[in-house]
């Protein structure tokens, strides 16, 4: 399976302006640039969206993991934070971290935590990040 998503980018660094879209047509032309990124600019940029899509991988990677074990979740929010750092050589995405909430019958509490850091460590984003992952899992009575 393969994906794409495209960005178009006009001008020089901090007055230039880009759209991002992607192949589902879920991001069509969103705008980009220095300001949405490093200031409080309404739009997106690449951090907010590498969240986006490592959130939505893990609570995939939870449910699923979640039927093998044989439960189903009435509900898993997760939300993820990404840091980007100044480093030696520029600017780094240096750790993500994942808080994840769920609503799940009959698990016990050390079985909800092996799962959830089974899918912590799984999913395809968390293997594709060099950053530091971390998470703050919790299970809702």
């Amino acid at each position: 399976m393969k994906k794409h998503a495209s960005a178009h980018w006009e001008g020089n660094l901090k007055q230039g302006k880009g759209t991002i879209s992607s192949e589902s047509g879920a991001l069509k032309d969103n705008p980009y640039g220095f300001n949405t990124r490093f200031e409080d600019t309404p739009g997106t940029n690449p951090e907010e969206l590498i969240g986006a899509a490592h959130a939505g991988c893990f609570s995939m990677a939870f449910s699923m993991l979640l039927g093998e074990a044989g439960f189903t979740p009435d509900s898993i929010d997760t939300k993820a934070t990404v840091t980007l750092d100044k480093v030696d050589d520029g600017f780094a995405v240096t750790a993500v971290h994942l808080v994840m909430r769920a609503k799940i019958a009959k698990i016990d509490q050390a079985g909800f935590e092996s799962i959830a850091n089974k899918a912590k460590a799984g999913c395809p984003v968390s293997k594709l990040l060099k950053a530091d992952i971390t998470m703050d899992a919790t299970l809702d009575a």
